[in-house]
């Protein structure tokens, strides 16, 4: 029986927020297995910032996706034909699947090796947020770049978003004392009553500035920044000496159909002999079982809380990755393809 592959191409780059004219839905059938190859049914796609910019031409961190080719994406699935001797049917993996409803190829190729995971020790889609790309950002980004000491003020941008969360969980466990920038009362409910952030700061229905003064009386030792624009200008009025600024993205700035507006503030840098720098998550890849060992340590212990928003089926790719620039998504964004026979 010949399987059919959906897939989802991206047809012409955006200006501004994508549109359904940017993307290409196709289908084509399955290929024969190679030696060293497997296939891997989708079962979750990771839906990211990170890919609007890699929607754009030019050079970056990664190269762009190219016209026609199935879009970039993160992913889960189950082994479904392997003649890899690194995988098995019936495996779980993680890696970059492309937003399509089957994967095949080496096991190593594209953007580094897909990994197998095991669903008995946290749920399928904890492996696409605090224990996968997201959460190995928060991570890294705040332990490597960030360096915190306990009793250092923490604050972060994107607050109940996938990398957020995890920023303000482990800057917790650290010893920090961490405020949270989100937007809507809900959000910012669920960033100290669940992730237990002493503070968040509302940006939709108030000032940041003022937050960030009610808040952070002492200052902002380090800021993981997740927005850029208005709310970085903001936050480098109130850096400490030595501060450290982390700048993992910029979703604010992503849809622009002019320049993208850097930091007027940055002589706050100068100022307080502080420093800005960026994070990119591929840099570790080598370490991330040592954020996974941690992590979901906290997790078992009941010490660490993730909150998914999961949107049902293929076709509802373009919709999902809208949802991340209008703030309608609730945590970290996933999209489910299919379930498990």
């Amino acid at each position: 029986m010949t399987i059919m592959n959906h897939q989802i191409r991206l047809a012409a780059r955006p200006l501004g927020f994508p549109t359904p004219d940017n993307w290409l839905h196709t289908s084509e059938a399955l290929p024969p297995l190679n030696d060293g190859e497997i296939q891997i049914k989708t079962l979750y796609l990771s839906i990211d910032p990170a890919m609007r910019g890699w929607m754009n031409g030019g050079k970056s961190y990664i190269r762009p996706v190219e016209i026609n080719e199935v879009m970039r994406a993160g992913g889960i699935g189950i082994v479904i034909a392997s003649k890899s001797d690194r995988f098995q049917v019936g495996d779980y993996v993680s890696g970059s699947i492309g937003v399509q409803e089957y994967w095949t190829g080496k096991a190593d190729d594209k953007y580094g090796a897909f990994y197998k995971i095991d669903p008995q020790h946290a749920p399928l889609p904890a492996y696409l947020n605090a224990l996968g790309m997201p959460g190995m950002t928060a991570y890294f980004g705040l332990m490597d770049v960030g360096q915190p000491k306990a009793g250092e003020t923490v604050v972060v941008s994107g607050a109940a978003g996938a990398v957020g969360q995890t920023v303000g969980q482990v800057a917790k466990h650290k010893g920090c004392r961490v405020v949270g920038i989100a937007g809507g009362k809900e959000k910012c409910d669920f960033v100290i009553n669940e992730l237990g952030f002493d503070a968040c700061i509302d940006y939709k229905n108030g000032s940041v500035k003022d937050g960030l003064k009610e808040h952070c009386p002492n200052g902002v030792d380090i800021y993981f920044d997740n927005v850029g624009g208005e709310i970085l200008d903001t936050v480098l009025t109130r850096i400490n000496m030595k501060a450290r600024i982390i700048i993992c993205g910029a979703i604010s700035q992503y849809n622009n159909t002019t320049a993208i507006k850097g930091p007027s503030n940055y002589l706050a840098l100068l100022v307080n002999r502080a420093k800005m720098e960026g994070i990119v998550v591929f840099d570790y890849v080598k370490r991330y079982p040592e954020a996974i060992k941690e992590m979901s340590q906290w997790m078992a212990q009941g010490q660490f809380h993730t909150r998914e928003d999961i949107v049902q089926g293929l076709d509802e790719f373009p919709n999902a990755l809208q949802m991340l620039f209008d703030g309608r998504n609730f945590g970290k964004l996933i999209l489910q393809v299919a379930t498990v026979d």
